[in-house]
């Protein structure tokens, strides 16, 4: 059984920060789980692009306002507490934050803890040695 809580991950190699977002990666490919479980801030007047081309993605909103929008489609779906969105197709989007927007996001592939969006908004696809 794994327990922890999010103060035991401040500031540590769990609490990785970028110029518009801090993810506190609770659980992490190491625990042999299938998947990684990251509690993320987007920062209010910000925009990220991201691209998960290795990775499905499932994030669900629980503080803040912002929008999706589908870089392929065009399509712009509204952000708040409750909404969950899954990149199920490796779509490339963008999160533009109204306010600080914190969710709880689900990988699979489980990400390390050590990757970083490339230029194109991408996870590079990282494993753990057995």
């Amino acid at each position: 059984m794994i327990v922890r809580n999010l103060s035991e991950i401040e500031n540590t190699e769990y609490d990785v920060r970028a110029e518009t977002w801090r993810s506190r990666r609770i659980i992490l490919a190491k625990e042999g789980v299938g998947f990684s479980v990251h509690d993320t801030v987007l920062y209010a007047g910000t925009e990220t692009a991201m691209w998960y081309a290795n990775h499905v993605e499932a994030v669900y909103c629980i503080e803040g306002e912002g929008e999706l929008i589908n870089d392929e489609t065009g399509e712009v779906h509204p952000i708040s507490p409750g909404t969950l969105y899954l990149l199920d197709g490796h779509e490339k989007h963008r999160l533009r934050c109204k306010t600080d927007v914190r969710t709880v996001c689900v990988f699979n592939p489980p990400v390390t803890g050590r990757e970083v969006h490339d230029e194109h908004g991408v996870y590079p696809l990282l494993t753990e040695s057995a």
